[in-house]
């Protein structure tokens, strides 16, 4: 699907054709849509390369078009396996537009659509990146606060759990954070190959603006570490309390049932064809329930005062 936008004194408006200036989202481009996009000039290889999901963060340069291979955070659902995963972003830089590409529709370029990031210029392509660039950021971070708001529920629910099902829901977001960690940092090493190549410092703005990205991009890489470092020993921690947990609750079992023995124990005796006490007293029956009783409090104020129930 190949969507085209300009700026106008309402904000962004959707064009029927590519004109200068013009911001062209692709995503998942069928073989017709890849022809449009190379009669624009596009080089095929650079409308292929974001489609490959495993596809890393990087540049290229050829014939005055610039690559930049971008990874971005994609939210694939809470019952997942994965809630949390990155897929690649293609941005072009031509001569007359920008496209931006990707396999699937997602957050960033949807909320650049709608509007929602602010001072965003088709016509002035490089600080239309670097806009990009900063939400992508700013992106990470949202992700990430919404990831520890369920590791926090579950924490809540893992103190009382004796199942595996809120380990293994933890284990879910670690790997989202694996993900993140490895997709940050390979935006921060193609972002300092930017900044070291001057592309991004025409205006004295720009500069100023790719600081706050590498600054944004660097909090959220360290976010992330600090969560995936809490995230990984509060599973060690929480598997140690399940454990205990289920402990608990096997020692509360046998206490019922050694409870709930005694009475018929005592039951058991009486049924033997042997001369036992009482057995000729009227309330022999009373007498023996009494016993019972009295035997399996006895049991359980022991208990009791052994912290087993």
């Amino acid at each position: 699907m190949i969507t085209i936008y300009k700026n106008s004194d309402t904000g962004l408006i959707r064009l029927p054709e590519p004109v200068k200036g013009s911001w062209i989202n692709v995503i998942n481009p069928s073989p017709e849509e890849i022809a449009q996009l190379q009669a624009l000039g596009v080089p095929q290889d650079y409308i292929l390369y974001p489609l490959d999901l495993d596809e890393r963060a990087r540049t290229e340069r050829e014939n005055g078009e610039l690559l930049i291979v971008l990874r971005i955070p994609y939210f694939q659902g809470a019952q997942a396996d994965v809630p949390y995963i990155t897929i690649p972003l293609g941005i072009i830089l031509t001569e007359d537009h920008i496209l931006t590409i990707c396999k699937m529709e997602n957050d960033i370029t949807s909320e650049l659509a709608n509007g929602k990031v602010k001072d965003l210029v088709t016509a002035k392509r490089l600080r239309f990146v670097l806009r990009l660039l900063l939400h992508t950021a700013n992106k990470y971070l949202i992700y990430l606060r919404e990831i520890t708001k369920v590791v926090d529920a579950l924490e809540d629910q893992l103190q009382q759990s004796t199942r595996n099902k809120e380990v293994l829901d933890l284990l879910k977001y670690q790997k989202s954070l694996t993900y993140f960690t490895t997709a940050l940092k390979s935006n921060e090493l193609m972002m300092e190959r930017l900044q070291r190549s001057q592309l991004l410092r025409t205006y004295p703005e720009d500069e100023d603006l790719l600081e706050d990205v590498l600054t944004e991009n660097q909090q959220a890489i360290e976010m992330t570490n600090i969560t995936s470092s809490i995230l990984s020993n509060m599973m060690d921690a929480f598997a140690s309390i399940i454990s205990n947990n289920l402990n608990a609750v096997m020692k509360f079992l046998a206490a019922i049932t050694i409870v709930l023995s005694l009475p018929t124990m005592v039951a058991s005796f009486y049924g033997m064809n042997v001369h036992l006490p009482f057995e000729e007293h009227p309330q022999a029956f009373v007498l023996t329930i009494l016993i019972s009783i009295f035997v399996a409090l006895l049991a359980v104020y022991i208990f009791w005062k052994r912290d087993w129930f």
